[in-house]
C-alpha cells in the first residue's frame, strides 16, 4: 500500500499516544497546519482499517487509535520495516547530513539520490539546506562535478555536529534506554528508520562499555552530572572511539590543555581514557582528555544551593542578579527577592555558560512551544541576555531554558501538601521545575518531587499518588500520565480527574497503613527539627559574630585582610591568621574579586583552617585598586570577607549564598554595603536571613 510521509508520521505519533492527542498537537509535531492534518486523516483511517484498527474522535481528548494490542503491534512492525516511498524534506536532509559526516571520502550525488529515490536536483536543493545547518559549526560543504560532495572542517566541529544531530532527532528516552541496556535489537519495533540511521553513527555495543567506564569515575567528581550532559558525554565518547579507530583525531590547544590539567575533572577524564584504552586496546591522544574534561566541567547539576566558594559562582551570580533586575523592570514585577529563581539560574547558567564559551552546543526540544506560548517573556530575555552577556553568543535554545525558569517563578504559588506527585523529566532543572510549579499553581493540594529517567529504577513508586512524565517511559510497568512541560488545559483536566480518584481511595486507609504513616511522620518531624536547628545556628552565628572595622591608614589588600581575620582567630573561628589570608590571596589569583560597577570586593574561601562560617567587613578610607570579576580594574573602599569551613552544612552554605546574592540584589542593597553603617548592614542582613529561614522552614 502507498503511504505518504505525513500519513506515516501521523501513524507513528498516534501509536505511541495511548491517551490520544488533539489535531493541534499532531499539527505542531509535524510542523503543518491543522487543515493539513484533517486532510491526511482520511488516508490514515484507510490504513488502520486494513489492520482492524480505527480512529476514535472524542471532544476534549482528541484522536485515539482504538484496537487490540496485537493489531497495533502488526501495524508498528509494518511501519518499521516499510521501505519508505517518500521521505519528508527534513528527513532527507538528516539522512544526507549523517551520511556526509560519517563518510571518509567524497560521496557522489547520484548515490545520495538513489538512496532516497529522488532526483539529483532534489538532493542539490537538500544540500543547500544542509550547508545552512553546518554554518554554526564552522563546517562547509564542498561540491565538485566528477568529485562528489564532502564536508570540510575540523574533526572537533564534525563531532559537535554529529552529537547535535543525534540529540535533535532521537527521543532522549531511547538514548537513556540504550545506556540502561534495555534497548532492543535492530529488528525491534521501537526504533524508526531515521533513528536507526543516526544511531548508526555510533556503535551501540561501545555505548554500553563507555557508560560503565563513566559510572566508575562519578564518585571522583565533587558534584553529580545532569542526565542530558551525561548522555552527551557518552555519545561524545562513542563518536570519539569510532573516529579514533578510523584515524580521525581532534586537535587541542596545548596551553589550554595545561590549564585544565590541575582540575579534578581532568583527573577524572584521564581515568576514563585509561579505562577506554584498556578495554578497546587503543591509544587515545592526550587532546581527547582535554575535550572530556570540558564535557565534565559543563556537565554539573547543582543542588538548589550553588556552592558560592567555587570559582565563577559569584561572577555568574552577579550576572544573574542583573538579568533578574532587567526582567523585573520589563515586566514591572519584582523578582529580585526570589531566592529559588536566583539559585536555580546560577545552578543552570554556570555549566551552560561554560558549554557555550567552549562551543559545545545545546539542544532544546521545547524551543518552538516556548517561543509561541511565552512569546513576550522570550523576547524580553532575548533582549536581556544581549545586554547582560554581550561577549557570549547565547542561542535561542538556551534562552528558552531561561524562559522556563522565569515562567516558573511567575506562576509559583504556595503549595498545600496533601497529594504527592512524581514529575519525571529527561534533562532537567528548568523543565521539571517549571512543570512542578505549574502543577502546584493549577492544582491546589499537590506536592511534587522531581526525578530523572536514571533515578526512576531507584524510586519507590508506591510513595506517590501520581506519576507524570514529559517523555514516554518505554518498558515502564507502573501507570503514569504523559504530558507536555507547558501543560495544556486538557492535560490539567486529566490530572485533576486522576487525583480526584486518588483522593477518594486515600480516605479508605487500614489501621496498619495509618500506623506506618504515623511512624513516617515522626521521622519527618525529627528531620525537620534538625533542619530548623541548622538554619538557626548558621543565621544566629553569622549575625551575632558580624562586625565591621574601619581602616584609616593606607594598607595593602593582604594587610587589610589580616586586620579582618585576626579577631576571628582570637575567637577560634579560624585556626591560623596567615594561612587563611594566604588562601584568600591565592583565591584572588584564580579570578578577580572586585564587583564591577561598585566599590566592593568580596574575598571568600573554603579552607580547613576555617572552623566556623563568618561574614565581616573592612571599610577603607584609602581606596585600593583590585582586579574585578570581569577582569577589569575596580577601585574599592570596602572589603567583604566571607569564610567557610571546608566541610560545612548545606544550610550554612545557603545562608551565605543568600547574603552574597543580597550584596548585588539592587541599587539599594549595593548602596547599603558600600556606604551604610554597621547597624544598617546588620539590619539588612537580618531581614534577608529571616526570609531565608521562613521560606525554608515554615512549610
Amino acid at each position: 500500500m502507498y503511504l505518504s510521509a505525513r500519513e506515516r508520521k501521523i501513524l507513528e505519533f498516534l501509536i505511541t499516544k495511548d491517551e490520544g492527542a488533539t489535531v493541534k498537537v499532531i499539527a505542531d509535531e509535524l510542523s503543518v497546519s491543522v487543515r493539513t492534518v484533517h486532510r491526511d486523516l482520511k488516508g490514515v483511517e484507510d490504513i488502520l482499517k486494513e489492520y482492524g484498527l480505527q480512529l476514535h474522535k472524542k471532544s476534549g481528548i482528541g484522536i485515539q487509535m482504538i484496537g487490540n494490542h496485537e493489531a497495533k503491534e502488526k501495524l508498528e512492525m509494518f511501519l518499521f520495516n516499510l521501505a519508505h516511498n517518500e521521505y519528508t524534506p527534513e528527513e532527507r536532509q538528516i539522512i544526507v547530513l549523517s551520511e556526509l559526516l560519517e563518510a571518509t571520502e567524497p560521496v557522489k550525488l547520484q548515490s545520495l539520490a538513489n538512496d532516497m529515490n529522488v532526483t539529483i536536483a532534489t538532493i542539490s536543493h537538500d544540500l543547500n539546506k544542509v550547508e545552512e545547518r553546518l554554518h554554526s559549526f564552522d563546517l562547509t560543504v564542498l561540491r565538485k562535478r566528477g568529485y562528489g560532495v564532502e564536508i570540510i572542517g575540523s574533526e572537533t566541529a564534525k563531532r559537535r555536529a554529529m552529537s547535535k544531530l543525534i540529540f535533535e532527532n532521537i527521543n532522549e528516552f531511547d538514548l537513556v534506554s540504550l545506556l540502561k541496556e534495555t534497548i532492543q535489537k535492530k529488528t525491534s519495533k521501537t526504533i524508526d528508520t531515521i533513528t536507526e540511521r543516526l544511531l548508526g553513527l555510533v556503535d551501540k555495543k561501545n555505548i554500553l562499555i563507555i557508560e560503565k567506564q563513566i559510572e566508575q569515575i562519578k564518585g571522583d567528581l565533587p558534584y553529580p552530572i545532569a542526565d542530558s550532559a551525561y548522555i552527551g558525554l557518552v555519545i561524545h565518547l562513542a563518536l570519539a572511539i569510532e573516529r579514533i579507530e578510523r584515524g580521525e583525531l581532534i586537535k587541542f590547544d596545548e596551553d589550554h590543555l595545561e590549564s585544565l590539567s590541575a582540575s579534578k575533572e581532568f583527573r577524572a577524564a584521564a581515568k576514563i581514557v585509561a579505562g577506554l584504552e584498556d578495554v578497546f586496546q587503543l591509544d587515545i591522544p592526550r587532546g581527547e582528555i582535554g575535550y572530556i574534561t570540558m564535557h565534565l566541567m559543563g556537565a554539573k547539576i547543582r543542588k538548589s544551593t550553588d556552592d558560592l566558594f567555587e570559582e565563577s559562582a559569584l561572577q555568574v551570580g552577579i550576572l544573574v542578579q542583573k538579568l533578574i533586575q532587567f526582567v523585573s523592570r520589563e515586566i514591572q514585577f519584582d523578582l529580585a527577592i526570589d531566592h529559588s529563581l536566583f539559585q536555580g539560574l546560577v545552578a543552570h547558567l554556570r555549566p551552560a555558560l561554560y558549554r557555550l564559551k567552549q562551543k559545545m552546543g545545546i539542544s532544546n526540544p521545547l524551543l518552538s512551544r516556548i517561543e509561541t506560548d511565552y512569546r513576550d517573556l522570550f523576547l524580553i530575555l532575548e533582549k536581556g541576555v544581549k545586554e547582560i552577556f554581550p561577549d557570549v553568543a547565547i542561542p535561542k535554545e538556551e534562552i528558552a531554558y531561561l524562559v522556563m525558569h522565569f515562567a516558573s517563578a511567575l506562576i509559583n504559588k504556595e503549595e498545600i501538601r496533601e497529594l504527592k506527585t512524581l514529575v519525571v523529566c529527561s534533562s532537567g532543572i528548568g523543565t521539571s521545575k517549571m512543570l512542578s510549579t505549574k502543577l502546584a499553581s493549577e492544582i491546589p493540594g499537590l506536592k511534587t518531587e522531581s526525578a530523572s529517567l536514571f533515578d526512576l529504577d531507584r524510586i519507590d513508586k508506591d510513595d506517590f499518588d501520581l506519576i507524570i512524565s514529559t517523555v514516554g517511559l518505554n518498558n515502564f510497568n507502573d501507570d503514569y500520565l504523559l504530558v507536555s512541560p507547558l501543560l495544556s488545559d486538557n492535560e490539567i483536566a486529566r490530572i485533576k480527574q486522576h487525583l480526584l480518584e486518588k483522593k477518594g481511595i486515600r480516605k479508605i486507609k487500614s489501621d496498619l497503613e495509618q500506623k506506618v504513616k504515623k511512624n513516617a511522620s515522626t521521622e519527618d518531624f525529627v528531620h525537620r527539627i534538625g533542619k530548623i536547628q541548622r538554619y538557626s545556628t548558621a543565621i544566629s552565628q553569622l549575625l551575632i559574630e558580624f562586625y565591621m572595622v574601619e581602616i584609616t591608614e593606607r594598607l595593602s589588600v593582604q594587610e587589610a585582610l589580616k586586620v579582618l581575620v585576626k579577631p576571628l582567630a582570637e575567637k577560634g573561628f579560624v585556626s591560623e591568621t596567615n594561612g587563611v589570608v594566604q588562601a584568600l590571596i591565592e583565591r584572588e589569583k584564580i579570578a578577580g574579586l572586585g564587583i564591577p560597577g561598585t566599590s566592593l570586593a568580596l574575598y571568600h574561601t573554603k579552607s580547613d583552617l576555617v572552623n566556623e562560617i563568618s561574614f565581616t567587613i573592612a571599610r577603607l578610607f584609602q581606596p585600593l585598586t583590585v582586579i574585578g570579576m570581569d577582569g577589569s580594574e575596580v577601585m574599592i573602599n570596602t572589603i567583604l570577607l566571607m569564610l567557610s569551613p571546608l566541610d560545612t552544612t548545606d544550610e550554612s552554605l545557603e545562608v551565605l549564598s543568600g547574603i552574597s546574592s543580597l550584596i548585588i540584589r539592587d541599587e539599594h542593597s549595593i548602596n547599603v554595603f558600600q556606604n551604610g553603617s554597621e547597624n544598617g548592614i546588620l539590619d539588612l542582613m537580618a531581614k534577608e536571613c529571616k526570609e531565608i529561614y521562613q521560606s525554608k522552614t515554615e512549610k
